[in-house]
């Protein structure tokens, strides 16, 4: 297992998000979660990066492990932690650099040299399918870059510090339908690679990505088996009545 939650449990002050979470996610596949907002998916996937650690007043019990590893245990170190989980959040967020500044950051801030740098860059812009637009103009801002370009310039600045993990949350909420499509024929291909988890509001998105669907509900992880039993024959009355849009 690349990802495994054991009996977690996790408050913002008094307010109990997450309730009990057991799940193992295999390495080399799609991980979705669907569930209405504020049932607690995202701030479960960002436990496995400690993006929560930013944010006063909150308490985790139980455990997150990456390859059996506790990453809430003191001995971790948090920013070699996140070398090894990468982020894509809802909207895109490149920095104020070129499109090339942009993939080389990461590498930069640890110290990797320039001739591996240019190599790197070229590598992560090809894995995110989107060498053959920029190669041309990598020295020009990022932000004239399309929306959907955008998104696919931060997973190439998240790819290019080599993560086993690469969570997603609502990665393609905010673009057009070919920006979307794009993203998910790039999600299904880094498959191969990487371990990706995806939180999303779109069932059919999921449905086309994913292997496995987790269903969260007010904080409980209501139902987690692969993706296509899920959508056909779901074993609680509160998924199929989410998947139907009987609520949510």
């Amino acid at each position: 297992m690349m990802l495994e939650a054991k009996n977690v449990d996790f408050y913002y002050g008094n307010y109990h998000a997450l309730k009990d979470i057991n799940m193992q996610v295999e390495a080399n596949t799609v991980t979705a979660f669907i569930g209405p907002s504020g049932c607690g998916k995202s701030t479960f996937l960002r436990l496995f990066n400690r993006m929560n650690d930013l944010i006063d007043n909150t308490r985790l019990t139980g455990e997150c492990l990456i390859e059996g590893r506790n990453i809430y245990d003191k001995a971790v170190q948090v920013d070699q932690l996140r070398k090894e989980v990468g982020m894509v959040f809802q909207k895109p967020n490149p920095f104020p650099k070129s499109i090339f500044e942009n993939v080389a950051y990461g590498l930069r801030v640890n110290g990797v040299t320039n001739g591996t740098v240019e190599e790197t860059v070229e590598r992560s812009l090809r894995q995110a399918a989107l060498w053959d637009e920029v190669k041309d103009k990598l020295k020009k801002s990022a932000f004239e870059l399309s929306g959907g370009q955008q998104q696919r310039l931060c997973i190439a600045r998240a790819l290019a510090i080599s993560p086993k993990v690469l969570l997603m949350d609502e990665p393609a909420s905010a673009l057009d339908p070919i920006s979307t499509a794009k993203v998910e024929d790039l999600i299904y291909e880094l498959k191969k690679e990487y371990t990706i988890v995806i939180v999303t509001h779109n069932m059919q998105q999921a449905t086309r990505v994913s292997d496995k669907t987790g269903f969260f509900m007010l904080g409980e992880l209501v139902e987690y088996t692969d993706t296509k039993k899920m959508f056909l024959n779901p074993e609680k009355e509160a998924t199929q009545n989410y998947i139907t849009g009987r609520f949510g």
